[in-house]
């Protein structure tokens, strides 16, 4: 009787030892092992501090549109003078590219050119990034809103805001079109809003 009983024990404690390993392991792997390396390619940014501000934006023939118009959808955000230099059309393709780049799941981007001056636009450069959303907006407070990598300014970067409004990543200056890319895929990906 006696054995039949401690060896039953023994098989109740294997049982729990069982079903509690998943979770000792999970607490080991969050507090002891933590990953060196970051996952992500752009640099996260607190969405709580940067939410959109009102910018008093414009399209270009003069209609009040501001960034809230796009709630809903992710936003990929340039910002910038209208001249628009060789590093500015470049920042302009990768934004057209990594939207096509999403395949089926580029509706739930917008591009946005957020202009913070008044040269006139080529029309060429119009024509050639038809769909992206081109708004004037006042430098000083696009300057305010946007954080900037030390060394460089908010036209250096391209920014992500999420469908809720609120600003949570920037690309570095040049950014790596596959790594920006692998970035985007996963937000989606995780997503259910937007």
């Amino acid at each position: 009787m006696q054995p039949a009983r401690s060896s039953g024990r023994w098989k109740m404690f294997g049982v729990l030892a069982v079903c509690a390993a998943p979770l000792v392991a999970s607490y080991f792997t969050y507090y002891v092992l933590k990953p060196a390396a970051r996952n992500n390619y752009g640099a996260l940014i607190d969405p709580r501090s940067y939410p959109i501000p009102r910018l008093a934006s414009t399209t270009l023939d003069g209609r009040p549109e501001g960034l809230g118009a796009y709630r809903g959808k992710w936003i990929m955000l340039k910002v910038g003078g209208g001249a628009c230099p060789d590093a500015c059309r470049k920042q302009l393709f990768t934004m057209r590219q990594e939207r096509l780049m999403q395949g089926k799941e580029m509706d739930r981007i917008e591009r946005v050119w957020l202009i913070t001056d008044n040269e006139p636009i080529d029309t060429m450069l119009i024509r050639e990034y038809d769909g992206m959303h081109m708004l004037h907006a006042d430098a000083q407070a696009v300057a305010r809103w946007l954080p900037a990598e030390s060394g460089t300014t908010a036209g250096d970067h391209i920014y992500l805001i999420d469908p809720l409004g609120n600003l949570m990543m920037r690309f570095p200056a040049e950014p790596d079109t596959r790594k920006m890319y692998k970035d985007i895929a996963k937000l989606l990906k995780a997503s259910a809003i937007g």
